[in-house]
């Protein structure tokens, strides 16, 4: 296991956290965060973090360290994770990677780079974001960089300027910059596969389970803080809705209901991009029958792809 780093990744709720802190114990390891939400202070309920006692001890990284306020960045938690990567190497522990940001994880794990901005630019986007809105954007990368439309939401306004800008500055699609697979790291990927059929109902019982833990307190809470101004925070699953009904825009009943339309949407965009790596090792076993396969892949297998196991 030495200098290996173990990646856990999936749609969302499929348990990709319960299945990180088992491997992080049974390997002598850490998690590090790759979920793009759970790095901002105080979003917890809508992001599903586990609390203290579900974590059983294990040391989970890269977790509240951004203010909602703060507009999120893949080369920022890039240099992040690979320091904290290289800190568990040193200290002989194993990295657990836990995540469905599927970037971020690319990120971490693989020689990504991250052209600069263009302020000029930017703001110019940025102004006809804010006339036109996302979908007339999200168009106009469709025609010019069909991948990057596929892998970014139509609503996430903020990326897809990101992409835009990237295509004028550097004159190729945002995707050249996203190479095939070549790590960084000696990597085990394991995708957690659950039937969509369950998938969905697991969906639809998270949410009701965020709203009666708190969701819209938590909300409340955050708003006073800043969310509504955060380009990137205020555009989370759970947190946009809640935030709409909060002004009035729908009842708090049809916010709950568009965020598991939405969850759902979006947990079949993140299978699509996992899918597409061919390194991923995906397991559709349950409970310690999952875990203890991860943990033969996590120990024994070779970097690279493998055949679905069930």
């Amino acid at each position: 296991m030495e200098k290996r780093v173990i990646t856990v990744v999936g749609p969302t709720a499929a348990g990709k956290s319960d299945l990180g802190v088992a491997l992080a114990q049974e390997l002598g390891g850490e998690v590090v965060n790759a979920d793009s939400m759970q790095l901002y202070r105080g979003m917890d309920i809508g992001t599903a973090k586990l609390t203290a006692d579900e974590r059983q001890g294990v040391p989970h990284r890269l977790l509240d360290i951004w203010d909602v306020t703060e507009a999120a960045s893949v080369a920022e938690y890039q240099r992040l994770a690979r320091a904290e990567i290289d800190r568990l190497h040193a200290a002989g522990r194993v990295p657990v990677l836990v995540g469905g940001s599927g970037l971020y994880v690319r990120a971490a794990i693989d020689a990504l780079r991250f052209p600069g901005t263009d302020p000029a630019v930017r703001a110019r986007l940025e102004a006809e974001l804010e006339l036109r809105g996302p979908g007339a954007l999200h168009a106009r990368l469709a025609a010019v960089d069909p991948d990057a439309a596929r892998a970014i939401l139509p609503g996430n306004g903020r990326r897809i300027v990101r992409a835009l800008e990237v295509v004028e500055i550097t004159g190729e699609p945002f995707t050249a910059n996203l190479p095939g697979p070549d790590a960084v790291y000696d990597t085990v990927q394991i995708g957690v596969s659950v039937p969509r059929p369950e998938l969905d109902e697991r969906i639809t019982a998270r949410v009701d389970r965020m709203w009666e833990a708190g969701l819209v307190g938590e909300v409340r809470t955050l708003e006073e803080a800043g969310l509504r101004s955060g380009l990137t925070a205020s555009r989370a699953l759970g947190y946009q809705q809640v935030l709409a009904a909060l002004a009035g825009e729908c009842t708090e009943e049809e916010a709950r209901a568009e965020t598991v339309r939405a969850t759902k949407r979006f947990a079949r965009r993140q299978e699509s991009w996992f899918r597409r790596d061919p390194r991923v090792c995906w397991l559709t076993s349950r409970g310690s029958e999952l875990t203890t396969q991860a943990l033969v892949l996590a120990r024994e297998a070779p970097q690279g792809g493998h055949s679905l196991i069930t």
